[in-house]
């Protein structure tokens, strides 16, 4: 059970550092930009949200919650139902305008299914192949550290421009 409780652990660890970013950001902090190019920290939190969701969503063989839970109606953004983020335009991120309860909400719904997902799996499930569209194919661990690695990543930049947006003065 090694395993599982490191993911799980991991998976707390990037629940816990977005509420931290999301803790009392009013609209101007959630929507700054250090340059006209950069990502918001709106963005950044729904994006890494829906990344999860997207690749957890794939591994459980269930919906999404973000069309299954109506997460995708509550945000109300101006994209396609399956957008992710990925690839986006500049104008496409500054279009991610949310309050920081409804992104903290989402994230928190599929943190909740992700954590159990997790409580299913058994330490052999960890080497069951997920994708072989890579050479080497990928296994449900490496898909599972891939999701913990790009939300800590994009997690991180939340804070960082979150820390930014502060010394501007919002």
């Amino acid at each position: 059970m090694l395993s599982i409780e490191l993911v799980t652990d991991s998976f707390g660890r990037v629940n816990a550092a977005v509420h931290s970013v999301l803790r009392d950001a009013g609209s101007e902090v959630l929507t700054f930009r250090p340059d006209p190019g950069a990502n918001t920290i709106a963005w950044l939190i729904w994006h890494l949200t829906r990344v999860q969701d997207d690749h957890l969503a794939e591994l459980r063989g269930a919906e999404q919650v973000w069309t299954g839970e109506g997460w995708a109606e509550r945000l109300a953004l101006p994209f396609d139902p399956a957008a992710t983020g990925y690839g986006q335009s500049a104008d496409e991120v500054g279009a991610v305008r949310s309050d920081a309860a409804l992104l903290a909400g989402y994230h928190d719904a599929v943190h909740a299914r992700t954590i159990d997902y997790l409580a299913t799996l058994a330490e052999a499930d960890f080497a069951r192949i997920v994708d072989i569209r890579w050479t080497p194919p990928v296994t449900l661990a490496v898909r599972l550290v891939s999701v913990i690695v790009d939300d800590l990543q994009h997690v991180g930049q939340a804070a960082y421009v979150r820390g930014l947006a502060e010394r501007a003065g919002h």
